[in-house]
C-alpha cells in the first residue's frame, strides 16, 4: 500500500511538471490585470459585477477573458457590452476565469495561461474591462496593446466611478 502511495506522488509530481513545462512553452506570454475597486460612499454598496475580455481592433473580434459575479445572473445583463458581445451566447460555466465579486481593494488577475491566449493571432487589441453595481452605476475601461508582445509593457487607464486604475501587464 505505501509503495502505490509513493508511486502516486511521483506521477502526479511528473505530470505537474509536465503540464507546467508545456504550459510555460504554449503561453509564455504574461498577461497581468490589476484593478481598483474604489471605496464609494453610498446607502446601499454592492460589490460590482466584472467583466474582462479581448477585443481584436481589425476585426472587432471577442475573446473572452474572465468573469466576477456572484450566484445571481440575472445581473449579468447589466454588464450591456459584454452581454451584448459574448454573454447572452454563454451560460455557466462561462469562458474564461470566473470568480466571486470582490471588495474595495486592489485586484490581480493573471491570464498568462489561458488556452484563449494561445489563439490570439497577430494583431491590435484592446483589454476591456467592464463594470456595473446593482444599486449602482456601469463603466467600461479598455487598454490598447499590441499582441504578440515584444517587450515588457505596462497599460493604464482610470476608470471614473465604478473602477479606480486598471493596468495591464504584459510579458513575452
Amino acid at each position: 500500500m505505501r509503495l502505490g502511495i509513493m508511486r502516486f506522488g511521483i506521477m502526479r509530481f511528473a505530470v505537474t511538471a509536465l503540464l507546467c513545462a508545456l504550459t510555460a512553452g504554449a503561453w509564455g506570454a504574461g498577461f497581468q490585470v490589476q484593478l481598483q475597486v474604489p471605496r464609494l460612499q453610498v446607502a446601499e454598496y454592492h460589490a460590482p459585477y466584472v467583466a474582462f475580455w479581448v477585443r481584436q481592433v481589425d476585426s472587432g473580434a471577442v475573446t473572452p477573458m474572465g468573469l466576477w459575479y456572484d450566484d445571481q445572473e440575472k445581473w449579468l445583463k447589466d454588464l450591456r457590452l459584454w452581454w451584448r458581445r459574448t454573454g447572452r451566447g454563454q451560460s455557466a460555466p462561462f469562458d474564461g476565469l470566473t470568480g466571486a465579486t470582490r471588495r474595495p481593494g486592489t485586484h490581480t488577475v493573471d491570464f498568462s495561461e489561458l488556452p484563449a491566449l494561445a489563439d490570439l493571432p497577430e494583431g491590435d487589441y484592446e483589454l476591456v474591462v467592464e463594470a456595473a453595481r446593482e444599486v449602482g452605476g456601469r463603466e467600461v475601461v479598455r487598454l490598447p496593446f499590441h499582441w504578440p508582445v515584444a517587450d515588457t509593457t505596462t497599460v493604464r487607464a482610470d476608470g471614473e466611478q465604478e473602477l479606480g486604475s486598471v493596468e495591464l501587464h504584459l510579458a513575452p
